[in-house]
């Protein structure tokens, strides 16, 4: 069974970075690709990046240029670079793996564990 385990969030003013991490276990970053999604207090859960097995990677539009996404085969990890943080991204994110396409929808994953707070104050 896989298991991702993010960490790294934290408060941080409004312009200010992040760098989030994703450990995976019981399966290899090399054979799946990962995605990075946030859910904002009364909002729904939103994919905000992705990575295929294949290495393509997939923004959404509202941090298209802001955030980046990687994989460390060495680590078995994944990784969001958050640059230029603004209030509207705070929320909590989640990491998951998945085998195919560029991300797949919310509602394909079941357990999300306990995700990692990111707060941006003004």
């Amino acid at each position: 069974q896989v298991r991702l385990v993010a960490s790294g969030g934290g408060l941080v003013q409004a312009g200010g970075s992040l760098r989030l991490s994703c450990v995976v276990s019981g399966s290899t970053v090399r054979i799946k690709g990962i995605g990075w999604y946030r859910q904002a207090p009364g909002k729904q859960r939103e994919l905000l990046a992705a990575v295929s097995p294949g290495g393509s990677k997939n923004y959404a539009h509202s941090v298209k240029g802001r955030f980046t996404i990687s994989k460390d085969t060495s680590r078995n990890s994944a990784y969001l670079q958050m640059e230029s943080l603004i209030p509207d991204d705070t929320a909590i994110y989640y990491c998951q793996a998945f085998d195919a396409g560029l991300g797949p929808h919310p509602d394909e994953f079941d357990d999300w564990g306990q995700g990692t707070q990111v707060t941006v104050s003004l």
